[in-house]
């Protein structure tokens, strides 16, 4: 069986480990979900400049688990305000868009592939292929529909080129 590309990048794991150290240090006052927004050249390169600072605010979160305290929440509120984003909240922001993207772009190619799309057509292809045991079959749709429900839509085509123009130095930042 032949699956339609979903590309896989390391340097994700270390976006989503971010992400959610971002999204538990937000203000109470202000948490929510984390949004996609539309990227600007600026946001990017914010972005990449502001991982070192963002790995040891990353490192200190986790050691705090699930409680992190008011003084997390500043320091990651200082470290987006040191990188010209407004607080927290904005920067969690533009991770998030900018994993959205690179979750999509094949390693080995460049290309981007809508990672709801390129699911939804595994999906299709799982569904079409007699070869499969029935029930690996079931377990294989059952995974793929999980994961088209929890993958958001990318809601800004226009960050894919500006994400794959920054591609290297992205992924250089978060090694």
């Amino acid at each position: 069986m032949q699956l339609s590309p979903r590309p896989a990048h390391r340097a994700l794991d270390r976006l989503a480990g971010i992400l959610l150290a971002l999204c538990l240090l937000t203000t109470p006052a202000l948490a929510q979900e984390a949004r996609q927004i539309k990227l600007s050249e600026t946001h990017v390169k914010n972005f990449i400049a502001a991982q070192k600072d963002l790995a040891a605010v990353s490192a200190k979160m986790q050691d705090a688990g699930d409680n992190p305290d008011e003084k997390l929440r500043a320091e990651l509120d200082q470290v987006a305000k040191k990188h010209g984003f407004k607080d927290g909240n904005e920067l969690r922001d533009v991770d998030y868009s900018i994993i959205i993207v690179m979750d999509g772009i094949d390693p080995a190619t460049g290309e981007f592939f809508d990672p709801l799309e390129a699911l939804k057509a595994e999906l299709e292809e799982i569904k079409a292929d007699k070869e499969i045991p029935e029930k690996e079959k079931a377990e294989l749709i059952k995974e793929r529909e999980e994961a088209i429900q929890f993958t958001p839509p990318l809601e800004h085509k226009e960050n894919v080129e500006l994400v794959k123009k920054h591609r290297e130095e992205i992924e250089k930042a978060l090694q």
